[in-house]
């Protein structure tokens, strides 16, 4: 299985030295994930809905903030359906994005039968040629899984996909990660792990080939979202676990 990409600088050379992506709601979480070993960040707001798209001033603000690559979320509601009317303003929200400084951008979208919505992703991609994105976890709620990742083939400028392997958490779908990864090297190559991700599943995961990692209230006091910024000690714990993964090779 192929999947077409636009892939990150880091992979470019061959080596597959591990990615850490965060959550970033503010430019003080952006900080943070810098100063702990970040290496990109997911720019997203609304974590009640599992993120949704946000404002072009807070994108600008934590581009200022920091160097890292950002990806911003093109998401509207509290769902995994669209439609043309919101096709049309994310397609603005895109360029505006782009024009605040974003590097990239996370969507994805399902039909009301739960399967990928090849059309209205392909014709939301479209429109930003050339950049790079994630398709988010609203692969972990499709009826078919080997269905969605051949769908995903199709998707141009794809180049993650950002999965737990179950709606519930990857402490649920770790083994069918586990197995979509070593059952395919390109899966692996564009598979990241997220949501509620802990440090006990990193070695698992980067055995079967997997080496992009993504955190969210993990990284934060208490796991709130409400309360508290990124801490940079706790980006820096998951920094030095994906290094010492590297290490051994």
């Amino acid at each position: 299985m192929q999947l077409s990409s636009v892939r990150d600088p880091a992979w470019d050379d061959g080596r597959m030295a591990s990615l850490l992506e965060v959550i970033a709601l503010h430019p003080a979480d952006a900080e943070a994930a810098q100063e702990g070993g970040a290496d990109r960040l997911e720019l997203c707001a609304s974590m009640e809905a599992d993120g949704l798209s946000p404002s072009v001033s807070t994108v600008s603000a934590i581009r200022r903030a920091t160097d890292l690559p950002l990806r911003v979320m093109l998401r509207l509601s509290d769902s995994f359906t669209t439609d043309g009317a919101e096709l049309n303003r994310m397609t603005a929200q895109a360029q505006a994005y782009l024009s605040a400084g974003a590097d990239g951008f996370v969507l994805g979208f399902l039909t009301p039968d739960n399967v990928v919505d090849v059309e209205s992703v392909a014709a939301l991609a479209s429109t930003f040629a050339g950049t790079p994105w994630t398709f988010h976890r609203a692969i972990d709620a499709v009826l078919e899984q080997a269905a969605a990742w051949r769908a995903l083939r199709s998707l141009s400028g794809l180049d993650c996909v950002l999965t737990a392997g179950s709606s519930l958490g990857v402490g649920h779908g770790l083994d069918d990660l586990l197995k979509l990864a070593k059952a395919d090297p390109a899966v692996a190559s564009v598979m990241m792990a997220g949501g509620s991700l802990k440090p006990e599943h990193v070695p698992w995961l980067y055995q079967a080939g997997v080496r992009r990692f993504h955190v969210g209230s993990s990284v934060r006091q208490d796991g709130s979202w409400t309360k508290a910024y990124v801490n940079s000690r706790f980006v820096r714990s998951w920094r030095n676990l994906l290094d010492a993964q590297d290490s051994r090779g």
